[in-house]
């Protein structure tokens, strides 16, 4: 599951930006194929950071992550059509990767709907019998 949609990007765009970063053939709609590939990209980008504290993909999307993957999947359309991106989605690419840097450290944590799936962790250990037990040791 994606961690945002077209719609997400259409939300976060001036009207008809998204057509101008995916329309290369000039047909005057906004190509799919190429909104999707710059999302994937932006969502690799976060399971990178990501995978070393939570299990990814994840189940439920955190408002964090999703802004984060709409703001890189941006970036990303930005990126295959122009020489210069606009320094607004530079600095927003910026500040995703930083978010992202800062929940790989530890510095943020994302709220345990997400953590969830990730987060069950169970060690156990079997051997035999306790060799020195408290009643052996009561009087040293």
């Amino acid at each position: 599951m994606a961690y945002c949609t077209q719609t997400d990007l259409e939300h976060a765009l001036p009207e008809g930006n998204l057509i101008a970063l995916t329309d290369d053939e000039g047909a005057g709609d906004v190509v799919a194929e190429r909104v999707t590939e710059a999302i994937a990209s932006a969502d690799a980008e976060i399971d990178g950071y990501c995978a070393g504290r939570y299990s990814v993909p994840f189940a439920t999307v955190p408002a964090l992550i999703k802004k984060c993957s709409v703001d890189i999947a941006i970036y990303n359309l930005y990126s295959r059509t122009m020489e210069q991106i606009p320094d607004t989605r530079a600095a927003r690419y910026k500040d995703a990767v930083r978010l992202l840097e800062k929940i790989a450290e530890g510095l943020i944590e994302l709220p345990p709907d997400a953590a969830a799936a990730g987060s069950v962790h169970e060690v156990s250990f079997s051997g035999p019998g306790r060799l020195f037990t408290r009643d052996k040791l009561k009087g040293f």
